[in-house]
């Protein structure tokens, strides 16, 4: 299987490259290509827009290419993904991508589009977190086939797992993806209490809208201090909204800005399929 690398929004380096590549070592039926990219600084983004919409079609439309592995999130993603997802061919749409956060800009429209598999999983960048090798390896065992990383609480119904200021900008967007009968996963970081209550407020209107089956809560973790309590937990905040817009609230999931996010495939779980080549694995890995 050959990942390649690209990174939408903020710079990686070339040094927690190197880490990654070193874990990967221990995969030799995976190779990884980092695009250059991924290093170019511009301000606070991975390179100028079109530099960084360039990289992403060149992994995403490379006919040689198994999956397409954002390295890191933070802002940067919604500035290219329009025309990014319209400048897909066909060799696009054999593919996993790979994300979360603010790469979940990239997930929906790839998801709305039909193109390709869209997964939620961590990213290189999770290699500088306290156990970070083990997210890492985490999305290189799934690679593999090994599915004990999938979030734990999946079934048969469609799901999709958004961190939740992300889904919040995307709502109303030619970006946003049908979600009508899935199970939505969201999540969050960094957010007060009363902001994290605001985007439920915007996101349940549309979630319920489409007629999603539920919403399951994930970590909301890093909660600045606010000047005075807010006077409700995460989970009663979720399950207020989710009463008042009518939607099932189905209970906590194990996804979070942090090294035990765990990975969850959109769609169907029945819907996978590995897009490994049969006729074997490269065995090689690059930055």
């Amino acid at each position: 299987m050959r990942v390649r690398l690209c990174a939408p929004s903020t710079p990686f380096t070339r040094d927690d490259a190197l880490r990654v590549v070193a874990l990967a070592g221990d995969y030799p039926e995976i190779s990884l290509d980092f695009h250059p990219q991924c290093f170019a600084v511009h301000g606070h983004f991975a390179g100028p827009d079109d530099a960084r919409q360039s990289a992403f079609l060149e992994c995403a439309n490379d006919p040689d290419c198994d999956a397409v592995w954002f390295a890191r999130g933070g802002y940067g993603a919604v500035r290219i993904a329009e025309a990014a997802v319209a400048g897909l061919t066909a060799a696009a749409r054999d593919k996993l991508y790979l994300g979360y956060s603010d790469a979940g800009t990239m997930l929906a429209g790839l998801y709305r589009a039909g193109v390709g598999r869209a997964v939620h999983a961590p990213m290189p960048a999770d290699i500088r977190r306290r156990g970070g090798e083990a997210a890492v390896r985490r999305v290189l065992d799934w690679l593999s086939g090994d599915a004990s990383g999938e979030e734990p609480g999946l079934d048969a119904r469609p799901v999709a797992a958004f961190n939740l200021m992300t889904l919040a900008m995307l709502v109303g967007t030619p970006l946003m993806p049908d979600l009508a009968g899935h199970v939505v996963l969201l999540e969050e970081v960094a957010e007060h209490l009363y902001a994290v209550d605001r985007l439920l407020f915007h996101v349940t209107i549309a979630l319920a809208g489409m007629g999603v089956a539920g919403i399951r809560i994930g970590r909301v973790s890093d909660v600045p201090e606010n000047d005075r309590p807010f006077g409700m937990s995460v989970d009663q905040m979720v399950r207020d909204w989710c009463d008042r817009r009518g939607i099932a609230f189905l209970g906590t999931a194990d996804i979070g800005h942090d090294a035990q996010n765990r990975i969850v495939p959109f769609g169907p779980k029945n819907a996978y399929r590995t897009c490994r080549r049969a006729a074997g694995a490269i065995g090689r890995a690059g930055v």
